[in-house]
């Protein structure tokens, strides 16, 4: 070929491509040839660099234009360039799945949102252990409380998705493949097993998912067993301690009440002291799953009720018995009375034992005194504590002696003594509940006269003084 030829074809590849290619194996670059041989093809007044930019901006301008004219008028082409950037050329997810937080016993909805599912088909599986439970709309797994559904167009009001990109009418292959597709997962009658992620996924390659979480709140629920005290007896004075223990989700909160609504008594100090000087705090709810008493008294005697609750309903609950056992102590109030003859004569005594006692009277030490024509027993038991009765119906001159109440249980056996009196006085005097009272003018005391002060105080006076005597 000669150079000529060659300058020729050279000058041509150099308008055409910018001096950068060769035009065969053997031909040389046009920056090679001498300045004279450089410009038989090439255009005038314009360098090839330059033509190159401009040519590339017109071209990505056009794109820009394209664009613009798509969006305007809602061209929905999967096939178009814009859409393909935008979006890619598959189906995709619109937003998370998203997890759900529901109670057991109750219903969990996932919802799964795609874009273009085209030939693709979307299942659901629980990721724990890989279980598939749905394919599409028909159901793989044989758990009768899981179901699906399917809607289209579920997602075109989601201001995420710009518009124009879901419906092309008279094209179904662009409505099928731009359509927004819902698929919702359904678990009813939730189980704390079905706590766990489930996975809604597309079968493309590789694949597409997006993960839900499910956690399932459980109602609160007693601990029985060794956990959980149960009823208990003990001795006065010993150390108890009361548990109860709850499951639930979440943890429930574990309180103690008193059933009869009184306030629970804690001891504020561990050292020893009387009874009688206790100091106890005074608490209407105690707030722990232990309630601990310090040299238990008969005073905390009573049933508690251990209070589970989490927000969850319903709340439980669970009743224990603290029995304190202690012998019986005996009290009597009036020790020495003075009754007329032919009165009705009331003498008491107040017991306190646990377990429960039996109660009797005694005269003299000779036998136990029963109910009938002569005497009147009663007993009125509140908790712990016994009131006895004996109730003289007409007082005579046999019945003055010593009278004893007494008291016995299986830990022991208390008594008192209330020593009983002739008692003789000028004016009338009726005896009611052990005190004397002068009433003028009637047998039943019902009215006092201005000067009964007077006559009950010379009938304390001569009480004494034949009591002095006796001794």
């Amino acid at each position: 070929m000669s150079d000529e030829t060659t300058v020729s074809s050279c000058g041509r590849t150099c308008t055409a491509r910018g001096s950068y290619e060769e035009t065969t194996t053997t031909s040389r670059r046009c920056d090679d040839l001498p300045r004279g041989m450089k410009g038989s093809g090439s255009e005038t007044g314009s360098s090839p660099v330059n033509r190159t930019i401009k040519k590339k901006i017109l071209q990505i301008f056009y794109v820009i234009i394209i664009g613009l004219i798509d969006h305007a008028i809602g061209y929905g082409s999967s096939k178009s360039y814009l859409h393909q950037e935008i979006y890619g050329s598959g189906p995709s997810f619109v937003q998370p799945v998203g997890n759900q937080t529901a109670a057991i016993g109750r219903e969990a909805v996932f919802s799964c949102y795609v874009r273009n599912i085209g030939k693709y088909k979307v299942g659901w599986l629980k990721t724990s252990d890989q279980t598939v439970l749905s394919l599409n709309t028909k159901i793989v797994t044989h758990n009768t409380r899981i179901a699906v559904s399917y809607e289209t167009g579920g997602c075109s009001s989601l201001p995420s998705i710009p518009m124009g990109i879901h419906s092309v009418t008279g094209n179904n292959q662009v409505t099928d493949e731009g359509v927004n597709c819902t698929w919702r997962l359904h678990i009813r009658h939730l189980k704390e097993s079905d706590r766990g992620c489930y996975m809604c996924q597309i079968n493309t390659s590789p694949m597409k998912s997006e993960l839900g979480c499910l956690d399932i709140l459980v109602p609160p629920d007693i601990v029985y067993g060794e956990e959980t005290s149960k009823d208990l007896s003990v001795s006065e004075g010993e150390n108890v301690t009361l548990n109860c223990q709850a499951t639930g989700k979440p943890t429930p909160r574990v309180s103690w009440r008193r059933e009869d609504g009184h306030h629970i008594l804690i001891r504020n100090s561990t050292s020893f002291s009387n009874r009688k000087n206790i100091h106890f705090q005074t608490v209407e709810v105690y707030n722990d799953t232990k309630l601990q008493f310090y040299r238990v008294d008969r005073q905390q005697m009573g049933v508690y009720m251990c209070i589970a609750t989490n927000d969850v309903p319903p709340s439980v609950s669970k009743r224990v018995t603290l029995e304190v056992n202690f012998a019986p102590v005996v009290e009597a109030p009036t020790q020495l009375l003075g009754g007329p003859v032919g009165k009705r004569i009331t003498l008491e005594c107040t017991v306190e034992a646990h377990p429960n006692t039996i109660n009797y009277w005694q005269l003299n030490e000779t036998g136990m005194l029963l109910d009938g024509p002569k005497y009147e027993i009663r007993e009125t038991r509140i908790g712990y504590k016994i009131k006895m009765t004996l109730v003289i119906k007409k007082f005579t001159q046999y019945d003055p002696g010593n009278y004893k109440c007494i008291a016995t249980n299986s830990l022991g056996k208390g008594e008192s003594s209330i020593r009983l009196y002739d008692l003789k006085l000028q004016d009338d005097i009726s005896i009611i509940g052990g005190l004397a009272e002068a009433a003028r003018g009637s047998s039943n005391a019902t009215n006092f006269h201005p000067n009964s002060l007077i006559y009950i105080t010379l009938g304390a006076l001569q009480l004494l003084v034949r009591v002095a005597c006796s001794r």
